[in-house]
């Protein structure tokens, strides 16, 4: 294990990341947070593509400055020999690496996972692509919006009869890179037992596909297809998201059978509370529209304060649906600290905090995302004992890309 001073339970291990976007990062960036030392490779032309994407301040992604915190920024070209020599050398001396490319493109480059059992035995080789390393869809381009497709989790999200909804996220991408992540620490808890690494093979579908809970059994045992139930969830009732009088709306989970008498007791219901064909969750599914339609009658009659409000006081789950500009202003969000700040030329800029949270070990935001190439010097001379004129002869020849 290499040494770092970083702060954190991952603190000792080094990080090689390949590729660019968002499943492979993700997984970086969590690593780093928990105190990994992440050296990530990019292009010398224009390095990752997130760095200008959507909102863009000073020339640079807003987002690039979270998905890339306390990342080593290192301009190598993958396309040009001396680069891949460079990346090996790099990787014999880590512990971990990350890649996301399309199945057999790190092969043809000769730094596959089959190349460092050798030379680096204890390597842990982590690989995201959108359909896994094998089987017959292994070579097709997987983006996540389709792996969230064939996964099966769109086909249960939105309303019956119109086309499925997908939430305004990369949310196939960021549970990959969650799958990836735990997958590595797997890995590396049983390297402590056989001195052996291994590949952590992620699949963006499959990934996606561990979220669909009891979708498999229900079918294979009663022949049921989950369908898509709009704010609902088949066969839990209530749970739904109601319209109040000041047009907000709010979330209410009163599944639990007692709950369900609190609840329906103080939304003015008390018949409702106590009866027998509604006291169980079977019988609530039955006559789940005739509990939605007092609850939103209820919720239309009063503002989302006063709803949750009582809702609070009869110890009955509900919250609001929060944007942006709430969780920010959210007291419970702040005391709980799910906001780093970094400072970018000068500017504070909130971050979301990585989770979970640890109290022994916790992780931290050292850095912000660094600019191309900003640590080329400090890794390729420290690292690989490169001097200042073999650095300045590979810039010379495009395989990096020295800061500017």
């Amino acid at each position: 294990m290499t040494t770092t001073t970083n702060a954190g339970p991952l603190t000792g291990y080094r990080v090689i990341e390949l590729g660019q976007l968002l499943a492979g990062p993700f997984a970086g960036c969590m690593l780093g947070y928990f105190g990994a030392e992440v050296i990530k490779i990019e292009s010398p032309k224009g390095g990752d593509p997130i760095r200008n994407w959507r909102e863009v301040r000073d020339g640079t992604s807003l987002w690039w400055h979270s998905l890339a915190r306390n990342k080593k920024s290192v301009t190598i070209d993958l396309k040009t020999q001396a680069g891949i020599d460079l990346v090996k050398q790099l990787i014999d001396g880590a512990d971990i690496v990350i890649e996301n490319f399309r199945p057999g493109v790190v092969e043809a480059w000769g730094i596959g996972p089959d190349v460092f059992k050798k030379s680096n035995p204890a390597l842990v080789y982590a690989r995201i692509s959108g359909y896994g390393q094998t089987g017959p869809y292994a070579s097709k381009p997987g983006f996540a919006s389709v792996c969230e497709g064939i996964s099966g989790f769109r086909y249960v999200n939105g309303h019956p009869d119109q086309a499925p909804v997908r939430p305004n996220l990369s949310i196939g991408d960021t549970i990959s890179g969650i799958h990836a992540a735990l997958g590595i620490c797997l890995a590396l808890l049983e390297q402590k037992n056989s001195g052996q690494g291994q590949v952590v093979d992620i699949a963006l579908y499959e990934s996606m596909f561990n979220l669909m809970e009891a979708v498999v059994p229900e079918f294979d045992g009663a022949g049921v297809v989950r369908e898509p139930s709009g704010s609902t969830v088949t066969g839990i009732v209530p749970t739904n998201t109601y319209r109040c009088q000041d047009g907000k709306y709010v979330v209410i989970g009163g599944n639990g059978d007692s709950i369900f008498q609190r609840l329906m007791a103080a939304a003015g219901y008390p018949d409702m509370a106590t009866d027998p064909a509604l006291a169980s969750n079977a019988g609530r599914v039955t006559n789940e529209a005739k509990i939605d339609q007092a609850l939103s009658h209820w919720c239309a009659q009063n503002n989302s304060v006063n709803v949750l409000e009582i809702l609070d006081k009869n110890r009955v789950p509900g919250g609001p649906i929060y944007n942006v500009e709430d969780m920010v202003k959210d007291p419970h969000f702040n005391d709980r600290g799910l906001f780093d700040q970094v400072e970018i030329n000068g500017k504070p800029l909130k971050i979301p905090a990585i989770l979970p949270k640890l109290d022994k070990t916790p992780g931290s935001t050292r850095w912000a995302g660094p600019t191309l190439g900003s640590h080329n010097t400090e890794v390729l001379q420290e690292l690989l004992g490169l001097s200042d004129q073999q650095l300045t002869r590979l810039a010379q020849d495009g395989v990096i890309q020295q800061p500017t």
